[in-house]
């Protein structure tokens, strides 16, 4: 990892009272950039107070932590990529944001840093509050929104336990990224999807 004084963010320059949200945004990217560039460790309250220009107050005031705060920077950073689509197509659906998810983990910096993440959150409370609160529970919960949409469609049984079945999909794939190490595989997204839908699919019939 490069941690080079050519490398480090150009400060920027300060200026007149900014809108909060606008602060928060340019933290968050600073963040970010530190966070995907040169890992867990470049993430310093000094080092992104350079690079955004919000003072060192600020983000002490925002987070607990500078763990905390890659947290969030994380979750900003990747979020778009991992849209839930809704087309109506329950396994389509899932398809897609699996086939993104998998993708993300595997062919974009993303994977590496979101191992950092969860490994220094085993002994950073902070950022393991905050990497469940920022990223973890809203993913869950967004996947849980797409699955009660199809259950409401008549695509999956009324007691379909849909926490469970997200837990089942998304629970394989951390296991293998940060136990197993193995490859996450469009192949092995068929193979989650329809083993997942197959025993939540409406009695006498294969979810639609």
């Amino acid at each position: 990892m490069s941690t080079s004084v050519e490398n480090e963010p150009a400060p920027r320059r300060r200026r007149g009272r900014r809108p909060a949200g606008e602060v928060r945004a340019e933290v968050l990217a600073a963040a970010a950039a530190l966070l995907f560039d040169d890992g867990m460790a470049a993430v310093t309250f000094e080092r992104v107070s350079a690079a955004s220009g919000a003072s060192k107050t600020t983000l002490y005031k925002w987070w607990p932590s500078p763990g905390a705060l890659a947290a969030e920077a994380y979750f900003d950073r990747v979020e778009q990529a991992l849209e839930f689509p809704d087309t109506g197509d329950v396994e389509t659906d899932l398809r897609s944001q699996l086939l993104a998810f998998t993708d993300l983990m595997t062919h974009d910096r993303a994977g590496q840093v979101v191992r950092e993440l969860i490994g220094a959150a085993q002994g950073d409370l902070a950022l393991r509050t905050a990497f469940a609160a920022s990223y973890g529970r809203p993913r869950r919960d967004a996947a849980i929104r797409v699955l009660a949409r199809a259950r409401d469609r008549g695509q999956l049984r009324e007691d379909a336990p849909l926490d469970v079945v997200v837990d089942q999909l998304w629970g394989a794939c951390y296991h293998r990224l940060l136990v197993l190490d193995e490859p996450l595989s469009p192949e092995l997204v068929d193979r989650l999807v329809h083993n997942a839908l197959h025993g939540a699919a409406p009695a006498g019939g294969a979810a639609r």
